[in-house]
């Protein structure tokens, strides 16, 4: 949610979702969409321009995998 909001205006969002591999005309929808931010990125387009692995492989932390390597259950 924190790097669609990053991206603010509908122009930029559609410009990040094309160059992640969404069609033009999905990425026009998801951009120009009225709904909230978290209804957004909740939307097949955004989850797959936006996935888990895409982000680990971009420098995220996957905050599951930090908490159980510091919460062992005994």
């Amino acid at each position: 949610m924190c790097i669609w909001k990053q991206w603010k205006l509908p122009r930029t969002k559609k410009r990040h979702l094309i160059s992640l591999g969404i069609p033009e005309y999905f990425a026009n929808m998801a951009a120009n969409s009225r709904k909230g931010y978290w209804r957004t990125v909740n939307t097949t387009t955004v989850k797959r321009a936006l996935s888990k692995e895409r982000l680990i492989r971009s420098g995220f932390y996957d905050l599951a995998i930090a908490y159980q390597s510091v919460h062992v259950n005994y």
